[in-house]
């Protein structure tokens, strides 16, 4: 045990030492950047209030970026997670291939599927929807099926005794069961895609990110200020937003 023990403490303190160096720790870079971060602050003030009206209508956009993109993700996720659920999988040979697929989802982070599909149906929100959709349908698939594996199973087997179809067994004696937690993780997903949308437009994405690459691309940093300001209080409202409907729910 002594060996093993030692063994383990040299293998982590090696793996932080290659993964300090790898990531080019400075601490001095970083104090005698602190003065530069400074003025940078100094520089922000007073916040331009001139083009509120603008910031509003791209953090709404961007919010409704986040609910088009989870709603069309957990939609897609639901048919998903039954087959990707080991105790409810109409087609046994599917559950690996189907967990495969949303891992696959889960990897790719929708800034990367946002910046792809830039590329394909150009810029602006639309693309911000269907790279945030994608990257949730993965994620939410797999804690839906997560949840329909711990569920309990009894109703769903006593209605499968009277003859009830698979799909039927589903909807009238799963569902009712699991339905409150699936919601909360659709709202969680939800709070999370907007936090995570706020940069989609660094990539052209659209949304209010767009206004803040905007402002550092022109060291704007009053109006960079205002931005982030209105995306901290919006991100605040909808989090305590979301966790309310979440207790509500569960």
């Amino acid at each position: 045990m002594r060996i093993r023990f030692w063994i383990v403490t040299i293998a982590v303190i090696a793996l932080y030492a290659v993964s300090w160096n790898l990531t080019a720790i400075d601490p001095a870079r970083l104090v005698s950047g602190l003065p530069r971060l400074w003025g940078w602050i100094y520089n922000a003030w007073p916040p331009k209030t001139d083009e509120i009206p603008l910031f509003l209508y791209r953090t709404v956009e961007t919010v409704a970026m986040a609910l088009i993109g989870t709603t069309l993700a957990c939609l897609l996720a639901l048919p998903m997670a039954v087959l990707a659920s080991r105790n409810i999988t109409p087609f046994p040979v599917l559950y690996y291939p189907a967990r495969w697929f949303l891992n696959a989802l889960r990897g790719i982070d929708s800034f990367v599927f946002a910046l792809l599909f830039v590329a394909a149906v150009g810029l602006g929100p639309f693309a911000g929807v269907l790279g945030i959709a994608l990257h949730t349908w993965g994620s939410a698939a797999k804690l839906f099926a997560d949840h329909i594996e711990n569920a309990n199973m009894g109703p769903f087997e006593a209605v499968g005794t009277t003859g009830a179809g698979h799909i039927t067994r589903i909807t009238y004696a799963l569902l009712p069961d699991v339905l409150p937690v699936l919601l909360s993780t659709a709202l969680f997903w939800w709070e999370f895609n907007v936090r995570a949308s706020t940069v989609l437009g660094v990539v052209g994405a659209g949304g209010i990110g767009q206004e803040l690459k905007n402002s550092m691309d022109l060291l704007d940093f009053s109006r960079l200020f205002t931005i982030i300001g209105i995306i901290l209080i919006v991100v605040t409202l909808l989090d305590q937003l979301s966790s309310w409907l979440r207790r509500k729910l569960v």
